[in-house]
């Protein structure tokens, strides 16, 4: 959805009616994960992807005809070698699809909250009676739309919250009256956590290559150094937020809010800086933590973090040190790669090595 809303703000704008297909569910190997949009307007025209390209024709056609006749359907889309023409995924999984008219006044409140990184999430019904009814929550429970079956309401809204607050997006299961245990109703949840962070310490070279690749990505970038020379806008136009402190400090007083999403790399090699800082970082709740440094660097670094009375186990659990994953990295930017590299595979949870070598779903 973030990264089409400003075509559908300038289709409504202009007037035109906009169909939305989105993912909600996926069965083996599928390209795009749910959650994943793709938004056509009375035109034709067209933004977005459900699939990376295998059934994107199909379901503007659906889209289309969603439109000519206001009506709201699942659609699913698996794979056939029975037909050449067929359509369906050549990764041969099968995706199942929610296609409706835009409901303009929710989308105008959904791409606010956007814009302004505030978490929300949308509880839509997809299957079974009620099909269609949405409802937007903030993190608060503040509610937008309605579900008319009060029961259900309740129970969706509760589920809804407990999905935002992991940052989670994919259908639950009910009976007409929220029961659980049946599967009467199927309504989709999507989570718009805000952007995960990424807090980069020390204002060196390879640190502009690590913010461009992070963007990409999606981070919300902090790059942190306490030298004023080194930290400054100039030098990292492309960064969130340029801070002139010791890292520890900024750790101090941001930790409590750094989770599994974020990010801290430590990119100083300079013991007097990230020994605090990795210190700092272990007291948070951050998914990843990175050092750069040679080897020797790093062994020096673990003596000076072992003297502090950390707990070992922990340190060699989460530290990743050196950083980044073993590409034969010689730049910034491929070293930005391996690290940005290194962060996917453990968030996933993946062993990280070459696709050929594996036999397991690559999605």
């Amino acid at each position: 959805m973030k990264e089409i809303l400003s075509d559908i703000d300038r289709w409504v704008a202009r007037g035109e009616r906009v169909a939305l297909a989105r993912v909600v569910d996926i069965a083996g190997s599928g390209p795009r994960l749910p959650g994943a949009a793709m938004a056509v307007s009375e035109l034709g025209e067209v933004a977005g992807s459900v699939s990376g390209g295998c059934v994107e024709g199909a379901v503007v056609t659906e889209a289309l005809e969603v439109l000519a006749d206001d009506s709201r359907r699942m659609a699913t889309f698996g794979y056939s070698d029975d037909d050449a023409f067929a359509v369906g995924l050549t990764c041969g999984g099968t995706v199942h699809l929610f296609i409706e008219p835009l409901d303009t006044a929710m989308h105008e409140m959904l791409s606010a909250a956007i814009r302004d990184d505030r978490p929300v999430c949308m509880a839509t019904v997809v299957a079974g009676p009620l099909t269609g009814s949405k409802v937007l929550l903030d993190r608060d429970g503040a509610a937008s739309g309605a579900i008319s079956d009060p029961d259900l309401h309740r129970v969706v809204v509760r589920d809804a919250l407990g999905e935002l607050t992991a940052g989670r997006t994919g259908v639950r299961h009910y009976g007409e009256h929220g029961e659980a245990g049946t599967e009467d109703v199927t309504v989709f949840i999507e989570s718009f956590a805000p952007s995960p962070r990424m807090l980069v310490f020390g204002a060196v070279d390879f640190t502009g290559a690590l913010v461009r690749v992070a963007k990409v990505l999606g981070y919300r970038v902090t790059v942190c150094d306490a030298r004023e020379v080194f930290a400054t806008r100039a030098r990292f136009p492309q960064a969130d937020e340029v801070v002139v402190d010791w890292p520890n400090r900024l750790l101090d007083r941001i930790g409590a809010d750094l989770g599994p999403r974020d990010a801290v790399c430590v990119l100083t090699h300079d013991h007097k800086f990230d020994v605090p800082a990795i210190l700092a970082a272990l007291r948070t709740d951050v998914g990843y933590l990175g050092a750069m440094g040679s080897r020797r660097t790093s062994d020096e670094r673990l003596e000076r973090l072992r003297a502090e009375d950390v707990d070992l186990d922990e340190l060699d659990r989460r530290l990743h040190a050196p950083i980044g994953l073993d590409l034969g990295a010689r730049t910034p930017e491929e070293t930005a790669v391996a690290i940005a590299a290194e962060i996917i595979a453990e968030r996933t949870g993946r062993r990280a090595g070459s696709l050929r070598a594996g036999d397991g779903p690559i999605h």
